[in-house]
């Protein structure tokens, strides 16, 4: 099949075009630097930008399938705006090449609960894309654990870095973290399934735990000991910004609206993808031993059980 991939040079979108070539499909990256991306060989690379419309136009030539992987967070706070545009750029470049089906990784987290301005906007992307003529697969998930995820790095440099904290009560909202190669997983094999066109599907890793034991267990993964963590209510999510700007490398442009978000529970509520694909998901611990180990490593595609799909 040919897809296009957008969003080639991110941290998902890097792990996801090597597996699609491995699974056999003829794949195109849209980039806005083609002198910068360093991606496989095999790959067609066009160079355009979604926020500049009619810049991109020829990277949907005969596409089949595209990925929408592209967020703007890093660019500053009108990253929502900025975002809206590019979905809408992009929906109406892929309506008149005549894209069949376009695949979206969104946020979990349910509506009713006051999303953040972090989440609503990716939940705004997914039904600007969802409106559109082509059938939209939106899979939705939490934290994604690899290496170059920013999620994962800021609770892994907080983990690691500090012995002793003393947090927000966010640290007790439940999260459902997944591993980058289960992602990478379902976004290669959801093309396989026609039956998740048009759908909007839940992905998460085998364990749900709060925030304090994701970073609780990523500490005692890479330093041997498990950090002190002490909850206290006067500390908001917005004052936890700051002081994660201080500890951490994540950029501030990244790390506030993330910090954020954190109060939103973020859990799989429908599994029903896995009716579908099956795959063996990967323990929280093996995918944080893998994410701090030799995280430039990108696993060939897990397959689903002959006969299980």
């Amino acid at each position: 099949m040919r897809v296009l991939v957008t969003g080639a040079t991110g941290f998902v979108g890097g792990h996801l075009v090597p597996a699609l070539l491995a699974a056999d499909h003829d794949v195109s990256v849209l980039v806005r630097d083609r002198d910068g991306y360093d991606g496989p060989e095999a790959v067609s690379v066009f160079e355009g930008d979604l926020l500049d419309p009619g810049s991109f136009d020829d990277a949907l030539d005969g596409v089949e399938a595209a990925y929408y992987l592209v967020h703007s967070m890093r660019a500053g706070p009108d990253y929502a705006e900025r975002d809206r545009r590019a979905a809408s750029n992009f929906v109406a470049a892929a309506e008149d090449a005549g894209v069949e089906r376009v695949l979206y990784l969104g946020g979990l987290g349910e509506e009713r609960d006051r999303l953040s301005e972090h989440l609503q906007s990716r939940r705004e992307v997914e039904h600007i894309l969802a409106d559109a003529d082509f059938d939209l697969t939106s899979l939705r998930a939490a934290i994604i654990v690899g290496d170059g995820s920013a999620s994962f790095e800021m609770v892994r440099q907080l983990a690691v870095r500090l012995p002793v904290m003393v947090t927000p009560q966010w640290v007790d909202t439940p999260c459902q973290p997944i591993a980058i190669d289960d992602v990478v997983t379902y976004l290669v094999e959801v093309l396989d399934v026609p039956e998740l066109a048009g759908r909007t599907v839940e992905i998460g890793g085998p364990e749900v735990m709060s925030y304090k034991e994701v970073m609780a267990r990523t500490a005692e993964i890479v330093t041997g000991r498990r950090p002190v963590i002490v909850p206290v209510p006067v500390l908001t999510p917005k004052l936890s910004a700051y002081w994660v700007n201080l500890v951490t490398d994540v950029p501030r442009s990244v790390a506030h609206p993330l910090i954020l978000g954190l109060k939103n529970a973020v859990v799989v509520q429908d599994d029903s993808i896995r009716e579908y694909l099956p795959i063996e998901l990967t323990p929280f611990e093996t995918a944080v031993r893998r994410a701090v180990g030799d995280g430039a490593d990108t696993p060939e595609p897990k397959s689903v059980a002959a006969g299980e799909r």
